[in-house]
């Protein structure tokens, strides 16, 4: 556009469950409630606008086998971004990716810096991998070097016992967690199973990844210190395989898992009834692909959440966590186009039909 161009959203503006909107403006890549004055060119575009997407668990710069290059790293957050999702929270990745941060093209990202994990617990080349004597000393270099989050693998196989278990000693997460609030940053951690869970909430956690493991006596905890949540649906229907795929050598990690697959949308439905905060993401990077925000948004309305938070736990709720804006006036315009209601069926977000990244159409 020309300086003095704007674009003008017609149709009905999803700013809010319950700010709903005619119309909204953009100039030089801001949002605007009033049409600007003096404006030479005008473009039109109609639909259902929607604040850009939030994918809360997201790896760019990551695959199946680790660090990936610069190319590959662009591929990921490009299928990100015309999949709608336009804010990133990458939930630990072990390639520096601020060049992104450069790009007006690419979705944003907050950091969460490396995954810190256990010694020989954790997927090979993804982590930092230590032990507990370290677990401050490596919180505080991931919080200086991340955007105010650090990612810990708080449960993993421990093959001694052939089954999840959790990784760090309470002692160990109370002084990292302690440590990364006082450098300012949240602490979320990958967590499958039980036994971590009471230990990392007890100990000042804000955020815990898949949380397959939640039951009737943690929920109540999560709900009363506000703990988030980030299930990762997507991922977890790959855990029959990966059962499948461990039942020779280790059958009680197998069953573990199909447990927890098999009971995972009552986890969900009782964490968001228990008001547990919820919010989407995919844990695309690792072995799934990216682009996948819409699959997950289905997945929490088919776990029984309601529509409209399933679109808040993607859209002005993550982004309110996050401590990002939404469409409001003189953010930034980062903002997605449906041809119908989202709110009536959410598998509408597979198709968007436009996409505005820093107010520029992109597709």
């Amino acid at each position: 556009m020309s300086e003095r161009a704007v674009l003008h959203i017609k149709g009905r503006v999803l700013a809010g469950p319950d700010d709903v909107r005619d119309e909204l403006w953009v100039r030089d890549g801001s949002i605007t409630y009033e049409r600007p004055s003096g404006a030479r060119d005008v473009r039109t575009l109609t639909g259902w606008a929607l604040p850009g997407l939030v994918d809360a668990h997201c790896h760019v710069g990551l695959d199946a086998h680790g660090p990936v290059d610069d190319s590959t790293s662009e591929k990921q957050a490009l299928a990100d971004r015309d999949a709608g999702t336009l804010l990133i929270r990458d939930a630990g990745s072990p390639s520096d990716t601020r060049w992104i941060d450069d790009r007006e093209d690419l979705p944003r990202i907050i950091r969460a810096g490396r995954h810190i994990a256990r010694t020989r617990r954790y997927i090979r080349n993804f982590a930092h991998e230590i032990e507990p004597e370290d677990l401050v000393a490596y919180v505080g270099r991931e919080a200086r070097a991340g955007d105010g989050w650090v990612k810990l693998v708080g449960d993993w196989i421990d093959r001694s016992v052939g089954d999840l278990s959790a990784c760090w000693p309470r002692g160990a997460v109370e002084a990292a967690i302690a440590e990364a609030h006082r450098l300012g940053a949240r602490v979320t951690a990958h967590c499958f199973a039980e036994d971590s869970l009471r230990d990392l909430v007890e100990a000042g956690i804000d955020c815990v990844e898949h949380a397959t493991g939640l039951t009737e006596d943690t929920i109540p905890l999560f709900a009363e210190r506000g703990v988030a949540i980030v299930p990762t649906l997507v991922n977890i229907a790959t855990f029959p395989k990966l059962a499948e795929g461990g039942q020779e050598k280790y059958p009680r990690w197998s069953d573990h898992m199909r447990r927890l697959h098999a009971r995972r949308y009552d986890t969900v439905r009782a964490a968001y009834d228990a008001g547990i905060p919820v919010f989407v993401g995919t844990d695309a990077g690792g072995s799934l692909p990216h682009g996948l925000v819409a699959a997950e948004v289905a997945e929490l309305v088919r776990a029984g959440i309601p529509a409209v938070e399933a679109l808040s736990a993607t859209t002005w709720g993550a982004r309110s966590w996050l401590g990002r804006p939404g469409l409001t006036e003189g953010a930034p315009a980062d903002l997605v186009l449906y041809e119908a209601d989202p709110r009536a069926d959410v598998r509408v977000l597979a198709g968007p039909k436009a996409v505005l990244l820093r107010g520029q159409v992109i597709g």
